[in-house]
């Protein structure tokens, strides 16, 4: 091969790279699955005073806080199954773009960062899963989309 052919030729990550990006992705889907279970969406279901004050200001009444929890848990919970992972993390992506538009608009808070920080570590899962998601679309289509067996 010559100079201009090496330089030319698509640089392909090895074994090891892609093997090590895949268990970083899966830490950081545990992680933030964890996260979203545990420390955002169940305090909701218990209504912990800090989210009932919350969500209070905002007006929308306790409804709207079990509903947010149980998106949340779903999503931390899908963010875990390797067939709806990268569905999950685009809702969530979503779901943190709605919760900073309600923190400006109406609770004024000094942690505005943390829904901006979610939704970028969740958009990047949302990105990185991007072939997943779209064969899962296809197999809903088509009607073959199974988990263990069971088809839709």
């Amino acid at each position: 091969m010559t100079n201009t052919a090496l330089a030319a030729a698509p640089l392909a990550p090895s074994a090891a790279a892609t093997r090590k990006g895949h268990v970083a992705l899966w830490a950081a889907q545990i992680v933030l699955g964890a996260f979203m279970i545990v420390a955002s969406g169940v305090p909701k279901f218990f209504a912990v005073e800090a989210a009932v004050q919350n969500f209070d200001a905002i007006g929308y009444g306790d409804w709207f806080m079990y509903a947010v929890g149980v998106l949340e848990v779903a999503g931390g919970i899908a963010l875990l199954i390797p067939r709806l992972a990268g569905l999950a993390a685009t809702a969530l992506t979503a779901l943190m773009v709605g919760a900073e538009v309600f923190t400006w608009v109406y609770l004024e808070t000094t942690f505005w960062y943390t829904p901006v920080i979610l939704g970028a570590a969740f958009a990047a899962i949302a990105y990185r899963r991007r072939a997943e998601t779209a064969d899962l679309y296809r197999s809903v289509r088509a009607g073959t989309f199974t988990i263990r067996g069971v088809t839709s």
